[in-house]
């Protein structure tokens, strides 16, 4: 079964938001996007504070939480958009294979950790290859690309 890590009614109703807010005004905390994805049953658009990352050069989403709706949304949609302010940047999605996600993983947590931390299960950018490989398969990633 897909793991999904709910989130708390503090960061469903306060931080959340807030990040939102602030991003939506051209702020963004820490490098924060808000990714809008269309709903794979409704058609219409729902959108989520994320982390993007870039690795080697491209972009990819880390979903900390595991497997949220907006990763059930991209994997049937396979494009979304990411935004900040007024700047809207329309992309192709196609999902990282789990045993190609170590490396990606270590990047984000390095990077990320004060944030989503608590999702990763003690797991750290420094933790033992067979520690990151095992929570790989909770944490689905997608590379994106820009449309042309």
């Amino acid at each position: 079964m897909a793991k999904y890590q709910k989130p708390d009614w503090f960061t469903k109703h306060v931080f959340n938001p807030l990040v939102a807010g602030l991003t939506r005004l051209g702020i963004p905390l820490a490098g924060s996007n808000i990714l809008a994805v269309k709903g794979r049953k409704t058609g219409e658009w729902r959108k989520t504070p994320v982390n993007p990352l870039v690795y080697e050069g491209k972009r990819y989403l880390v979903a900390p939480r595991g497997t949220t709706q907006w990763v059930r949304n991209l994997r049937v949609t396979r494009e979304g958009e990411l935004r900040v302010g007024r700047r809207t940047r329309r992309f192709r999605a196609e999902e990282i294979p789990e045993d190609a996600r170590v490396p990606i993983l270590r990047t984000y947590l390095a990077k990320w950790k004060w944030e989503v931390g608590q999702f990763f299960g003690g797991v750290a950018a420094d933790s033992p290859e067979e520690d990151v490989r095992r929570i790989a398969g909770d944490h689905p990633i997608f590379r994106i690309e820009p449309f042309d």
